[in-house]
């Protein structure tokens, strides 16, 4: 490993692509950008390199689930109130209140519209 971040790439799976990207444009509110890889939908979060950049997935061997293990965290800039008061709205649940991490911030962890947890982090 020679990177400064430990983790290179995400990728958050969905049966409902169009919904689950909707959900993360509408909470995040930013647009994603749509790819086709073969039988695999994407949609791309919005990342500058060389930073850390992921996906919503669908098809191929990806499916949904909130207690699969991973739990990928999204950067809110700054910005978690205002993110985790628009998840109800977009379909999704608050499966893990905001909470104060000393020194680091604050998380929070989501359900999204297809079932996965994720988790919000903002400093």
């Amino acid at each position: 490993m020679s990177g400064t971040n430990v983790v290179a790439w995400f990728e958050i799976p969905s049966t409902d692509f169009d919904r689950a990207v909707g959900f993360y444009e509408k909470i995040l509110a930013k647009t994603m950008k749509r790819e086709a890889m073969g039988p695999v939908q994407m949609a791309v979060f919005l990342y500058e390199q060389p930073g850390v950049g992921g996906a919503v997935v669908n098809g191929g061997p990806y499916e949904p689930g909130q207690s699969r293990g991973t739990v990928v965290y999204l950067d809110c800039d700054g910005q978690l109130d205002a993110v985790l008061a628009r998840v109800m709205g977009a379909g999704g649940e608050i499966a893990f209140p905001k909470t104060e991490l000393p020194g680091m911030g604050a998380y929070a962890h989501i359900l999204d519209t297809e079932g996965n947890r994720v988790g919000l982090h903002a400093v």
